[in-house]
């Protein structure tokens, strides 16, 4: 909103939002990063962790540099990743455990290991998510943790942004391939 007051010109709405994002940020260093984990976590005072958390350096909340991020990213994979898929988060909700993966986390997984220069282990995920597609090439919701097969809503665009958004992530930059 900052930026936004700025580029219309308003100084004074600009500052209030700059102050207000300020204690917005304070306030979420203070209760979303737990000493105890060793990581951000889903929510204030909380212990779980949700996939969400891979965007903070997307975000620009916290810079891939931060060891922060990866100590973050560290305890999602811990968590929340089966095999080659993410769940959105480890607890029960109104349909029981999490049983499939969430298509635009394991995405997310992969834009935050491209961010911390792993980018062989994000090809390896991106191309194994390339062969889940269906044959017009779309995804849906929900991956089966097991066979890859498609689940839930169908298409997805979130799944094919984050597809979109990865494959931007791991291919050269167009000053470098050509």
């Amino acid at each position: 909103m900052s930026a936004i007051a700025a580029r219309l010109g308003d100084p004074g709405r600009a500052n209030y939002w700059r102050v207000e994002a300020d204690a917005l940020r304070a306030g979420i260093l203070e209760r979303a990063w737990s000493e105890a984990r060793g990581s951000f976590v889903s929510h204030f005072d909380g212990k779980e962790i949700d996939a969400s958390l891979l965007l903070l350096h997307e975000l620009g909340f916290v810079a891939a540099e931060d060891p922060r991020f990866a100590a973050t990213v560290a305890a999602v994979e811990r968590e929340l990743r089966r095999g080659s898929y993410l769940l959105r988060y480890a607890a029960p909700d109104d349909f029981g455990m999490p049983r499939t993966g969430f298509g635009v986390c394991t995405f997310w997984y992969i834009d935050a290991l491209v961010a911390l220069g792993r980018h062989d282990e994000a090809r390896e995920l991106f191309e194994n998510m390339l062969q889940r597609r269906n044959h017009a090439g779309l995804l849906s919701e929900d991956l089966d943790l097991e066979t890859g097969e498609l689940w839930g809503n169908f298409p997805q665009t979130y799944s094919l942004v984050g597809l979109i958004n990865a494959a931007m992530r791991l291919s050269k930059p167009w000053e470098e391939a050509f």
